[in-house]
């Protein structure tokens, strides 16, 4: 038997596995799933868990169950290239003969003093429930900070203040404004959202160190220190640690190089799917979903002995959230806001949840 390991059930793991099985994979292929949790997490709505809109059950998927695939439950501690060995916490090692890096990302702090101590994190479930705990036991007219005014920056406060409305709640972004990557159109409806809401928005901050209740603002004369109760961190993401530790080839970012066939160049057994692959467009659920697919395409074709065929990954569009009834989203490079973009995500997560694409 074959075996592939698939090292991550998000979004990009479980999209090479569902594809494989459909693709009709060889009988001497045995598939692996290795995750530390019984189900896959919605990452895209953590925020929602985090803000208490939505509860843990809500935003779990079920792994598939088939034959062909086998889950084994662990913590990946270091993967062995050279070696074809993955590492677990008090486990045996896990060899294989291909394998897909599906580990996702972890917050980045770009060397912020005390940022990883007091910058409460939404980036795996367990972080994330610590910051809902942290944000729901928050005093009335108490104040939570979000620093970083990108897409889930933009998210956690908006639902947040749905949830609750006697906070005070404030954005601390770098940039001159939120969402500063997308059009200056959309960008002024979400900060018109915002101020209407009494969300407080300060752009062209420049955070140089967290203490418990504050956030330091390095300014030209002086440093200014801003108050805040609980901190919400979404200023940055990187490949998780066991990826940080691969000794192979990566981009500015810390992502992984790869070939046009997803492989990492010196070692083609090995996909890289995600967060943790250097792609050319920013990392998204869609984007680990689609690269996933082609993945699988590729693998299914070598064990065939057919040369892979692949076209360009072509993303449909970025969605965001304002709340329960509003939100945002592009098109191609058409910006859409208001009611219906928020519709299209409930449909999105809807389809995800359904195992649907």
């Amino acid at each position: 038997m074959k075996r592939f390991v698939v090292c991550g059930g998000g979004y990009g793991g479980l999209a090479i596995i569902d594809r494989l099985l459909a693709g009709g994979m060889p009988e001497d292929v045995e598939v692996v799933l290795i995750d530390r949790m019984p189900f896959q997490g919605l990452k895209t709505e953590y925020y929602a868990l985090a803000a208490g809109t939505v509860t843990d059950v809500d935003i779990r998927v079920a792994f598939p169950k088939d034959d062909r695939v086998r889950i084994h439950y662990g913590q990946i501690t270091s993967i062995d290239l050279d070696n074809k060995l993955i590492h677990l916490h008090e486990d045996d090692p896990i060899s294989y003969d291909q394998m897909a890096i599906a580990l996702g990302c972890t917050d980045r702090y770009h060397g912020i003093t005390g940022a990883e101590e007091f910058g409460n994190s939404i980036q795996s479930l367990s972080s994330t429930r610590r910051t809902y705990q942290l944000l729901n036991d928050i005093k009335p007219y108490g104040q939570m900070t979000v620093v970083g005014g990108g897409l889930s920056g933009v998210e956690m406060a908006a639902e947040l203040r749905e949830s609750r409305p006697d906070l005070n709640i404030r954005i601390l972004d770098r940039g001159p404004r939120v969402l500063s990557s997308f059009p200056v159109k959309l960008s002024n409806y979400v900060s018109d959202w915002f101020i209407e809401h009494e969300v407080e928005l300060r752009s062209h901050i420049n955070v140089c160190q967290l203490e418990q209740g504050v956030i330091y603002n390095r300014r030209e004369q002086d440093i200014e220190a801003i108050q805040s109760d609980v901190t919400v961190w979404t200023a940055g993401i990187q490949p998780v640690k066991v990826v940080q530790d691969l000794n192979v080839p990566k981009d500015p970012q810390g992502r992984v190089l790869l070939n046009s066939y997803h492989q990492i160049e010196q070692y083609p057994e090995v996909f890289v799917v995600g967060d943790c692959a250097s792609l050319p467009f920013s990392p998204s659920a869609q984007a680990a979903g689609a690269q996933g697919e082609q993945i699988a395409d590729v693998a299914l074709a070598l064990w065939k002995g057919e040369p892979p065929k692949l076209g360009r990954i072509k993303l449909k569009g970025v969605l965001g959230s304002l709340g329960k009834k509003s939100g945002f989203g592009m098109f191609g490079k058409r910006p859409m806001v208001g009611y219906v973009p928020r519709v299209i995500k409930s449909g999105v997560l809807w389809i995800s949840k359904n195992h649907f694409g």
